[in-house]
Protein backbone atom coordinates (compact mmCIF):
# COMPACT_ATOMS: atom_id res chain seq x y z
CA UNK A 1 0.00 0.00 0.00
CA UNK A 2 1.38 3.39 -0.97
CA UNK A 3 1.97 6.13 1.57
CA UNK A 4 -0.73 8.23 -0.14
CA UNK A 5 -3.31 5.45 0.22
CA UNK A 6 -2.38 4.91 3.89
CA UNK A 7 -2.91 8.61 4.57
CA UNK A 8 -6.26 8.60 2.77
CA UNK A 9 -7.32 5.47 4.68
CA UNK A 10 -6.35 6.80 8.12
CA UNK A 11 -7.77 10.29 7.60
CA UNK A 12 -11.10 8.88 6.38
CA UNK A 13 -11.16 6.16 9.04
CA UNK A 14 -10.39 8.51 11.93
CA UNK A 15 -13.04 11.01 10.80
CA UNK A 16 -15.50 8.13 10.34
CA UNK A 17 -14.66 6.83 13.82
CA UNK A 18 -15.08 10.29 15.31
CA UNK A 19 -18.43 10.79 13.58
CA UNK A 20 -19.80 7.38 14.50
CA UNK A 21 -18.53 7.55 18.08
CA UNK A 22 -19.89 11.03 18.73
CA UNK A 23 -23.32 10.25 17.26
CA UNK A 24 -23.34 6.87 19.00
CA UNK A 25 -22.65 8.47 22.39
CA UNK A 26 -25.31 11.15 21.79
CA UNK A 27 -27.76 8.37 20.96
CA UNK A 28 -26.78 6.28 24.00
CA UNK A 29 -27.27 9.15 26.43
CA UNK A 30 -30.54 9.99 24.68
CA UNK A 31 -29.73 13.65 24.32
CA UNK A 32 -32.92 15.72 24.14
CA UNK A 33 -32.26 16.88 20.55
CA UNK A 34 -31.53 13.35 19.38
CA UNK A 35 -34.70 11.99 20.97
CA UNK A 36 -36.69 14.80 19.33
CA UNK A 37 -35.09 13.97 15.98
CA UNK A 38 -36.03 10.29 16.25
CA UNK A 39 -39.61 11.27 17.14
CA UNK A 40 -39.67 13.65 14.17
CA UNK A 41 -38.51 10.82 11.90
CA UNK A 42 -41.20 8.52 13.30
CA UNK A 43 -38.97 6.09 15.22
CA UNK A 44 -39.28 4.93 18.84
CA UNK A 45 -36.74 6.31 21.34
CA UNK A 46 -35.43 2.84 22.22
CA UNK A 47 -33.92 2.63 18.74
CA UNK A 48 -31.36 5.22 19.89
CA UNK A 49 -29.81 2.69 22.28
CA UNK A 50 -29.65 -0.04 19.65
CA UNK A 51 -28.08 2.17 17.00
CA UNK A 52 -25.73 3.84 19.50
CA UNK A 53 -24.37 0.54 20.80
CA UNK A 54 -23.85 -0.86 17.30
CA UNK A 55 -22.10 2.30 16.10
CA UNK A 56 -19.61 2.19 18.97
CA UNK A 57 -18.99 -1.53 18.53
CA UNK A 58 -18.52 -0.94 14.80
CA UNK A 59 -15.92 1.76 15.46
CA UNK A 60 -13.98 -0.59 17.74
CA UNK A 61 -14.01 -3.35 15.11
CA UNK A 62 -12.95 -1.02 12.28
CA UNK A 63 -10.05 0.43 14.29
CA UNK A 64 -8.54 -2.74 15.76
CA UNK A 65 -6.44 -5.13 13.66
CA UNK A 66 -7.72 -8.54 12.52
CA UNK A 67 -11.40 -9.57 12.51
CA UNK A 68 -11.74 -8.92 8.76
CA UNK A 69 -15.22 -10.43 8.48
CA UNK A 70 -16.50 -8.29 11.35
CA UNK A 71 -14.93 -5.25 9.67
CA UNK A 72 -16.99 -5.96 6.54
CA UNK A 73 -20.13 -6.16 8.68
CA UNK A 74 -19.24 -2.93 10.48
CA UNK A 75 -18.70 -1.07 7.21
CA UNK A 76 -21.96 -2.46 5.83
CA UNK A 77 -23.76 -1.47 9.03
CA UNK A 78 -22.38 2.08 8.86
CA UNK A 79 -23.40 2.34 5.21
CA UNK A 80 -26.94 1.07 5.73
CA UNK A 81 -27.69 3.00 8.92
CA UNK A 82 -26.56 6.25 7.26
CA UNK A 83 -28.45 5.45 4.06
CA UNK A 84 -31.48 4.79 6.27
CA UNK A 85 -30.98 8.22 7.85
CA UNK A 86 -30.91 9.87 4.41
CA UNK A 87 -34.11 8.13 3.33
CA UNK A 88 -35.79 8.86 6.67
CA UNK A 89 -35.09 12.57 6.25
CA UNK A 90 -36.38 12.40 2.68
CA UNK A 91 -39.55 10.62 3.82
CA UNK A 92 -40.48 13.38 6.27
CA UNK A 93 -39.58 16.17 3.85
CA UNK A 94 -36.54 17.55 5.66
CA UNK A 95 -34.32 20.12 3.96
CA UNK A 96 -30.78 19.84 2.68
CA UNK A 97 -28.85 20.49 5.90
CA UNK A 98 -30.23 17.32 7.49
CA UNK A 99 -28.60 15.27 4.73
CA UNK A 100 -25.07 16.60 5.24
CA UNK A 101 -24.07 14.45 8.24
CA UNK A 102 -25.39 11.11 6.96
CA UNK A 103 -24.03 11.67 3.44
CA UNK A 104 -20.62 12.70 4.79
CA UNK A 105 -20.51 9.52 6.91
CA UNK A 106 -21.50 7.41 3.88
CA UNK A 107 -18.66 8.96 1.86
CA UNK A 108 -16.17 8.41 4.71
CA UNK A 109 -17.37 4.80 5.07
CA UNK A 110 -16.82 4.11 1.37
CA UNK A 111 -13.39 5.80 1.32
CA UNK A 112 -12.23 3.99 4.47
CA UNK A 113 -13.49 0.64 3.15
CA UNK A 114 -11.96 1.14 -0.30
CA UNK A 115 -8.52 2.24 0.94
CA UNK A 116 -8.22 -0.22 3.85
CA UNK A 117 -4.90 -2.09 3.97
CA UNK A 118 -4.64 -5.67 2.71
CA UNK A 119 -4.41 -7.04 6.25
CA UNK A 120 -7.86 -5.56 6.93
CA UNK A 121 -9.46 -7.25 3.92
CA UNK A 122 -10.94 -10.70 3.53
CA UNK A 123 -8.63 -12.69 1.30
CA UNK A 124 -10.46 -15.11 -0.95
CA UNK A 125 -9.08 -18.63 -1.44
CA UNK A 126 -9.45 -18.03 -5.20
CA UNK A 127 -6.88 -15.24 -5.26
Amino acid sequence: MSKRNKIIYWVATLWLALGMTSTGVVQLIKMKEETALMTHLGYPAYLLTIIGVWKILGVIVVLIPKFTLLKEWAYAGFFFVMLGAVFSHLAVGDGGKEFFGPILLIVLTIISWYFRPADRKIISANQ
